[in-house]
């Protein structure tokens, strides 16, 4: 058996899900996974498995041990920046400043905007240099 079979697998048992479950919420036929077995996934099937356990397609095919991919650190700062332009300069509402409550409530707002968007951010930053809408 190949190591990406044996990665999908038991990140499958950590989180108390069958390799059929898992095919069914991709949108894979059916036995795909097991296909793997002595085979290889595609490209499109190996960065969907990647993003349905979040982890690295490195992970998944033995190349590294770390679970967490280093673009999901870079997105965890460029998350911080978005909120840091967006949010923490001097942000005010009507005749005041946005309160603590409304401030909580407007980050959990970005960051949802923020994920949602995220590819089209990165593009907009590589092009202008920065996150701001």
């Amino acid at each position: 058996m190949n190591i990406l079979y044996l990665k999908i697998k038991e990140l499958a048992d950590i989180k108390g899900v069958s390799l059929a479950q898992i095919e069914r919420d991709l949108n894979f036929s059916n036995g795909i996974i097991s296909s793997w077995k002595n085979g290889r996934a595609s490209q499109d099937k190996l960065s969907a498995i990647a993003d349905y356990f979040n982890v690295s397609t490195d992970y998944l095919l033995g190349r590294s041990e770390e679970k967490k991919s280093p673009s999901e650190d870079r997105e965890n700062k460029d998350l911080k920046k978005f909120l840091e332009d967006n949010l923490d300069n001097g942000m005010t509402f009507g005749d005041g400043e946005v309160t603590e409550e409304d401030r909580e409530k407007l980050e959990i707002a970005l960051t949802q905007i923020f994920y949602r968007y995220h590819d089209k951010f990165k593009k907009r930053k590589n092009e202008k240099g920065g996150f701001k809408f």
